[in-house]
């Protein structure tokens, strides 16, 4: 039964691992989405802190996947990798919710409660370091055919593996919309103990769908890597074999008696039967030569790496500032009921969930005809066109964040006194998101398929760990930017533009910066476009 294949399109592993990562986005998205309203409301941190902290937190999150696919990739199976990564993602999820009911019990304990909480965090990263990546280059593995060689499937199979991605990020959308609007409600009226309690269930049933789907699961790791496949440990063995060579060639000096010319010879020094040898040596050269074809990879990607940059800066404002800003305008929906200022993320997962469809039934056949190009638009086109509309929802964001301090401030001078809500609906905050989602789907899922397709069959797991590093450094570069235009922007009587009092506070000159900044990043990335060989080029022009 392993691998079996419906008639037509996906095959039943690739559906059951598409639910799976959508539950593991719930659990993810469930914590994460409102977390800087946790620290800044339960933990009392300030807003620039928070924040940084989330993005840091989301940073060291996603970029542990590039330490962690070497190994999923040349030593470790991918099922076990994913095992072993939901276990410490579970116990991670526990010890949030653990650290929360602390936080509740007896908030008096801060310092050992803080503590708790980060270490918490730093288990769920370590989980999600390994689980993220191997899972979706495992969903890969469940393709019929690999597409390392070209073939006369070859449109048929790129067909499938679009397929696979765009429903990939369906699933995952489908998760993330429920963990948002879902996970959100429930902490802001429930308390956060729940509220973390039902990710770490959802996180637990998705692991046992994972074991009860080994049956039908292609393994093909160790068949794809081949002698390759345990290149960690030739490498220690490739250093172990050079010091035995070095300890057993015993050279001695001579005696002043008999003092000789010492000629060059072509014979060795050490005349040893190295025979037994010859085989780790081949085998260790293969190493070497394996890394360096790794290494080769991935600088020839860096470039294009380095421009989505910015785009994943962008991407980190819907659950750090666009959140706070929405805890300031009107929320109300009739007399009681308000709504969760996070649960506006959930419109960036439900424009793709809607949207997504329309990009393959209307705007991919209207691109053939303009274009003439089976796909409609390249991978370096789509990703290029959701960083141009991530800028667009940058202006619109500073423009909504420029009126919404105008209301603020008319409101102040009107009544005398300061008021924390603003008479601006939340609703103003929609245009940024839905743009956002839109940006995703363009970007996002042509990030998956270029990295994917500009590696090998053996670096399957390193493409996507490649995809959520930018995510990663993203993270950590927009918490840089925040410390360092903070430190820049304050000055003796005056707050940073990152104030705590949101009327005060000065979003709206950083969403211009980073829109400027984007700006130039896709300009850059427009020529860098022009010079790019795909691997399919350089594979030809070889032939």
């Amino acid at each position: 039964m392993a691998g079996a294949q419906r008639e037509k399109g996906l095959s039943y592993s690739c559906i059951l691992l598409i639910v799976i990562a959508g539950m593991e986005r719930f659990a993810f998205k469930g914590v994460a989405s409102n977390l800087v309203t946790y620290l800044t409301d339960v933990v009392k941190m300030r807003n620039s802190s928070a924040a940084k902290t989330v993005n840091s937190w989301g940073g060291f999150t996603s970029m542990l996947p590039l330490l962690i696919a070497p190994f999923a990739d040349s030593y470790l199976h991918r099922y076990t990798t994913i095992l072993a990564s939901s276990f410490l993602y579970v116990v991670g999820l526990v010890a949030l919710t653990t650290s929360a009911s602390v936080w509740a019990w007896s908030p008096a304990n801060r310092t050992r409660s803080t503590t708790f909480l980060f270490w918490s965090l730093c288990l769920i990263s370590l989980g999600q370091g390994g689980y993220n990546s191997s899972l979706q280059a495992f969903g890969a593995d469940q393709l019929d055919e690999e597409e390392e060689l070209p073939s006369s499937k070859e449109d048929q199979k790129s067909n499938i593996k679009s397929l696979f991605f765009q429903w990939w990020y369906f699933g995952v959308c489908s998760g993330s919309l429920l963990g948002v609007t879902l996970m959100s409600y429930i902490q802001d009226t429930f308390g956060w103990v729940l509220g973390f309690a039902i990710p770490a269930i959802a996180m637990v049933v998705s692991v046992v769908f994972f074991s009860f789907g080994s049956r039908i699961y292609i393994y093909k790791q160790v068949e794809n890597m081949g002698s390759n496949s345990k290149t960690i440990v030739n490498i220690v063995q490739s250093i172990q074999a050079t010091a035995s060579k070095l300890l057993s060639c015993r050279i001695s000096l001579p005696n002043a008696d008999d003092i000789v010319e010492l000629e060059l010879q072509e014979k060795p020094l050490c005349h040893q039967n190295l025979s037994s040898m010859d085989s780790l040596d081949h085998k260790n050269v293969k190493s070497t030569n394996y890394m360096l074809e790794n290494l080769k990879v991935v600088l020839r990607l860096f470039p294009i790496w380095t421009m989505l940059l910015l785009f994943a800066v962008i991407f980190q404002l819907p659950a750090t500032f666009f959140t706070k800003q929405g805890t300031t305008m009107k929320r109300n929906i009739g007399r009681n009921f308000q709504i969760p200022p996070a649960t506006l993320q959930s419109t960036i997962t439900l424009s793709i969930i809607l949207l997504m469809p329309l990009y393959d039934r209307v705007l991919i056949p209207v691109t053939r005809l303009v274009t003439r190009n089976k796909k409609g638009i390249t991978v370096m086109q789509r990703m290029g066109t959701g960083m141009f509309l991530s800028i667009i929802a940058m202006i619109i964001a500073a423009s909504v964040e420029t009126q919404r301090l105008k209301i603020s401030r008319k409101a102040e001078m009107t009544l005398g006194s300061h008021s924390q809500t603003v008479p601006l609906s939340i609703f103003w905050l929609l245009p940024q998101y839905i743009l956002l989602g839109i940006s995703d789907i363009f970007t996002v899922v042509g990030m998956q398929e270029f990295f994917y397709s500009e590696v090998p069959v053996r670096m399957r797991t390193m493409a996507f760990a490649l995809y959520n590093s930018v995510f990663g450094v993203g993270s950590f570069l927009s918490a840089l930017l925040i410390t360092v235009v903070e430190d820049l922007t304050k000055s003796k009587g005056k707050n940073s533009w990152f104030s705590d009092d949101m009327s005060e506070a000065r979003l709206d000159k950083y969403y211009w910066l980073l829109a400027l900044t984007s700006t130039l990043s896709l300009l850059l990335y427009a020529v860098l476009c022009k010079f790019f060989k795909s691997r399919r080029d350089l594979e030809n022009e070889q032939m």
